[in-house]
């Protein structure tokens, strides 16, 4: 269990010392946005449209799956998209591109996700500095016309075109509803009246007034099949799964999902959490007493070279309805 879960989802005598610390940080966050408004901060134009995907969570599993949907659509349209995102590894270099060839131990499993996920489609590059990694990618992609930037809601040198914001009801991600440090909201919602596109997915408590946002659209997240990570092609419903002696391995990042994944389809599975970024390998994976692995497709990835033929991907996909796709479309027409 991570720390933060011990008092990010409920009120405990130790916020009286974190939530002034989160009102300091919600001041330092309005006039760290307020200087590059008045050009204290410089910021930087591309030739190109830039769209900012983020959440308002730490911990979010919505922004993935309405990423891979925001390059199948605008694909779909004619658009040239490439995305780039922050470099997490522990030895950050140059930016670069990731790719089917990369080595995922080396990256974020989520970035590697998108590089199977988008392929020769839609280039994903990393590296921190994003103006660098956006100009990377234009250089040695001159034809691509949109650059998604992951990550980005809080990174005003890079200027955005379109911003999607992702807001995550689900007890895990929305927690206690307070700003970091004392939860797990990174800005308020009362910041979001000016963001461009605000997704939602679940249900708020009775406390929220969404109207006061303005127009949100909604998003479900579907897991109703898995597919053989070494036969891609072979895929299964979960429910065929039902009557068979499970092993679920994840990671920390996605221990929570899983449980409550297991208890939903009333699976009959023994869940396996390791840390944080844990590197898989194949003792991982090397549980003979079971029917069936299941894994994240994100972790599942990691896993593909030493992969047996029991073991599945389970992965997250996006339902959002054609309302989303006409704004969308909309506004990129608009910036034209």
């Amino acid at each position: 269990m991570k720390l933060s879960d011990l008092y990010w989802h409920r009120i405990t005598p130790l916020h009286f010392l974190l939530w002034p610390i989160s009102v300091l940080y919600s001041y330092f966050l309005t006039l760290k946005k307020l200087c590059y408004w008045l050009d204290i901060f410089p910021s930087v134009k591309l030739p190109v449209t830039i769209i900012t995907l983020d959440s308002i969570s730490v911990d979010d599993d919505c922004k993935t799956p309405l990423l891979h949907w925001l390059v199948d659509c605008l694909i779909a349209q004619g658009y040239q998209p490439g995305i780039i995102t922050r470099d997490n590894s522990d030895n950050p270099d140059l930016p670069r591109e990731i790719t089917l060839n990369s080595d995922p131990h080396s990256i974020d499993g989520k970035t590697f996700l998108l590089a199977h996920h988008c392929q020769a489609s839609c280039p994903v590059w990393i590296g921190n500095n994003r103006v660098a990694t956006a100009q990377a990618l234009l250089d040695t992609y001159p034809g691509c016309n949109i650059i998604i930037c992951i990550n980005g809601m809080q990174h005003y040198r890079l200027e955005r075109d379109i911003e999607i914001i992702v807001v995550d009801f689900s007890e895990y991600s929305f927690g206690n509803g307070l700003l970091v440090p004392a939860g797990p909201l990174r800005i308020n919602l009362n910041q979001l009246r000016k963001s461009d596109i605000i997704v939602t997915n679940g249900t708020p408590n009775h406390h929220l007034d969404l109207s006061k946002l303005g127009k949100t659209y909604n998003m479900q997240l579907i897991n109703e099949m898995v597919y053989n990570v070494l036969n891609p092609e072979v895929q299964q419903p979960i429910s065929s799964f039902k009557n068979r002696q499970l092993h679920v391995v994840t990671d920390a990042d996605n221990s929570r999902w899983c449980f409550d994944f297991i208890q939903k389809m009333e699976l009959n599975a023994e869940l396996h959490s390791y840390a944080e970024n844990h590197r898989f390998s194949q003792h991982d994976i090397n549980l003979t007493e079971a029917d069936a692995i299941l894994m994240p497709e994100e972790n599942a990835l990691q896993c593909k070279k030493f992969a047996n033929d029991k073991l599945w991907a389970l992965p997250k996909r996006a339902w959002i309805n054609s309302e989303l796709q006409g704004i969308l479309l909309k506004k990129l027409s608009n910036k034209s």
